[in-house]
């Protein structure tokens, strides 16, 4: 198959915790997050952290009241046949949750799928791939064009995993083993359910609207108080001793870029309500998610990879951003967001006092 099939990628370029659990989370936070990186290791590596901590296995999801019957049960893992479409479905399912390792050509940043799809995208209200799969192929207004599953993950690809910046300066190719292996765990994990019917628990959930307009300086206290003892004071995330990434960067050159749907505030802040903290879903009111989704989303970034041929922000602004709820085009700190991150770019967490009430 060609790799020039028309597509939204561009030409590639170069309730209240137990005292036991409060007491382990003061004695993470008080470590700077070692602990919580040693125990990450160990599950990429050997399995043995707990669900809530890596995002793979068990973690609870907090869903509206009346919504938990409805929502469908993936298949157990131990199910996968022990046969070449199994071993397939195994591939992809390592591509999902370890794809800088297993799809490194193709992969710019340090995160994975299973960074924001959790559970290895099982997890209801993470936009679990159970969900995805059976509303395939579909219309998309960000492309305008009939997507198929193919599409959408070198959609993701191109814009979460950012790979222009990948060691081939693009996604994988149409055809490649990487989309088969994927689509095949995804067609595993969604068998019983009706195709072209959006169930319960697909995307991220709903979230009201805030009470005040988000707040980049309760964002920042929210952030300190809530994310930085696994994602760092700085939003870079943690790395084990091997240098191995356990816990994702949010901002900066090695997160995704203003072209994934994350850096939306609205997309954000729903994805926090429902899933973070990451051992206590749930936890934080609308607004705080609101305030935390607007922080993170005010840091620079890699730029959008469709902001090419001498493209401006401003230019691009206009015609890709102009109807998204983010930060994209806006002055910072003096700074203007949209042209790219560099390593310097990602340093303490920034606040801005005229960020609203």
């Amino acid at each position: 198959m060609t790799s020039n099939h028309p597509s939204d990628t561009p030409p590639p370029g170069p309730d209240k915790p137990s005292r036991g659990q409060t007491a382990k989370r003061v004695i993470y936070a008080v470590s700077g997050g070692l602990v919580l990186a040693v125990l990450g290791s160990l599950a990429l590596d050997y399995g043995l952290a707990p669900g809530w901590l890596t995002g793979q296995g068990n973690t609870p999801t907090p869903a509206a009241k009346g919504d938990q019957a409805k929502l469908f049960t993936p298949p157990d893992v131990s199910t996968i046949p022990d046969d070449d479409f199994g071993q397939s479905v195994r591939r992809g399912m390592a591509i999902f949750n370890d794809t800088g390792t297993n799809a490194h050509d193709y992969v710019g940043n340090a995160l994975n799928c299973s960074n924001c799809h959790l559970d290895a995208g099982r997890q209801a209200y993470s936009a679990p791939m159970w969900a995805a799969y059976p509303v395939y192929p579909k219309y998309r207004s960000k492309n305008k064009m009939v997507n198929t599953m193919e599409d959408r993950i070198r959609g993701c690809f191109t814009y979460s995993m950012n790979a222009q910046g990948s060691p081939t300066g693009g996604p994988p190719p149409y055809g490649s083993d990487v989309y088969r292996d994927l689509q095949a765990y995804f067609f595993w994990m969604s068998k019983g359910l009706p195709t072209g019917e959006k169930p319960e628990g697909a995307g991220f959930g709903k979230i009201d609207k805030p009470e005040k307009e988000p707040s980049l300086d309760r964002g920042a206290e929210v952030f300190a108080a809530n994310c930085a003892v696994c994602h760092g004071k700085d939003g870079q995330g943690q790395k084990d001793m091997n240098g191995k990434q356990v816990f994702p960067p949010l901002w900066g050159p090695e997160s995704y870029n203003w072209g994934a749907g994350m850096h939306k505030v609205d997309a954000a802040a729903a994805f926090i309500k429902h899933n973070m903290p990451l051992s206590e879903p749930g936890k934080l009111t609308t607004q705080e998610a609101w305030d935390v989704a607007a922080f993170v989303d005010s840091h620079p970034r890699p730029k959008d990879p469709r902001q090419v041929n001498g493209m401006t922000v401003e230019d691009a602004f206009n015609k890709l951003h102009h109807k998204h709820d983010g930060y994209y085009g806006k002055t910072v700190d003096g700074q203007l967001l949209g042209g790219g991150a560099s390593p310097q770019s990602a340093g303490a967490p920034q606040q801005d006092g005229n960020s609203g009430g």
